[in-house]
């Protein structure tokens, strides 16, 4: 299988920001392979990025160790949507076969959590009691994705798709206090491929815009104590979420969405912020930058 591969000259650059941060930090960088989608363990020790089809690991307070491949069984080759449990020990992991997995942060064996039901489900969130998984349910690639909660079983359990309106839905997770789902959605969009940031309560109910912007934006995440979000911004006219763009990672308040705290501009979009990156202390996130040197 084919994975996302660095370009002559490019890098993969794991960044730090936070509302301390006028500008990221550098933790580590390497032109040796093309990694993604930050998960901060919550012992506040390491990060978890896939890249090349498998999961690895990177020590904050010493990225100049490099990355440790975790060694699981039975698991298909990764994309960038995982997530960590709320217990610590495991994450959850979503497969090229389009079904999701769970598997201990040490290694080994997997279980499979979706049934054979004939859909694609990327993960996204798991709910703070570690008991449901809200992933993008999709039919085919052209079909708008829909917004799926199902129990974290194996071989999975009954799905109940939330209303979220016309137009695709994709990033949904759980606010730290379980009552919401963040997503973004086009539902709110003024053309095609216009994704904007939403919630909607835990079992449904209204969709409420949480910012409204000319960006195309995606991944909301929020901070661990809730009271800021990060999410990234593509250029007006953007579909999708695409890699190598001129893009914004943005954080804000969570009692003004309108208003960036920090604004990250940098070279990336696919990989930079897929899954919620947050330290356990809301201090700090974690995103990937893909910069190119001529």
């Amino acid at each position: 299988m084919t994975f996302r591969a660095l370009a002559p000259g490019q890098r993969s650059s794991v960044l730090l920001g936070g509302p301390h941060d006028d500008a990221p930090v550098l933790l580590f960088e390497t032109d040796e392979l093309l990694v993604e989608a930050p998960n901060w363990s919550l012992d506040g020790r390491t990060l978890y990025l896939n890249g090349n089809g498998r999961l690895w690991a990177l020590t904050v307070d010493d990225p100049t160790a490099g990355l440790t491949p975790i060694e699981f069984h039975g698991l298909p080759e990764l994309n960038n949507d995982h997530v960590l449990d709320p217990d610590g020990e495991h994450i959850l992991l979503s497969a090229m076969d389009g079904h999701i997995y769970r598997g201990a942060l040490t290694g080994g064996p997997v279980t499979k959590l979706t049934a054979d039901d004939d859909r694609w489900h990327f993960l996204h969130g798991v709910s703070p009691d570690g008991t449901r998984i809200a992933y993008v349910e999709l039919e085919g690639f052209e079909h708008p994705g829909r917004l799926a909660i199902a129990p974290a079983v194996e071989g999975g359990g009954p799905v109940t798709v939330l209303d979220t309106g016309d137009g695709h839905v994709d990033g949904p997770e759980w606010s730290p206090d379980g009552r919401w789902l963040l997503c973004n959605t086009e539902h709110f969009g003024t053309a095609p491929g216009h994704a904007q940031l939403a919630r909607i309560p835990d079992g449904g109910g209204e969709l409420e815009q949480l910012v409204v912007s000319d960006t195309i934006d995606w991944f909301p995440h929020l901070s661990p104590d809730a009271r800021l979000a990060s999410y990234i911004a593509f250029p007006a006219g953007t579909i999708g979420h695409p890699a190598d763009l001129d893009v914004e990672v943005r954080l804000v308040s969570t009692d003004d969405w309108a208003t960036p705290l920090r604004r990250y501009p940098l070279f990336g979009g696919q990989g930079t912020l897929n899954v919620n990156s947050w330290a356990p202390d809301s201090s700090r996130f974690a995103f990937v930058a893909y910069p190119i040197t001529s």
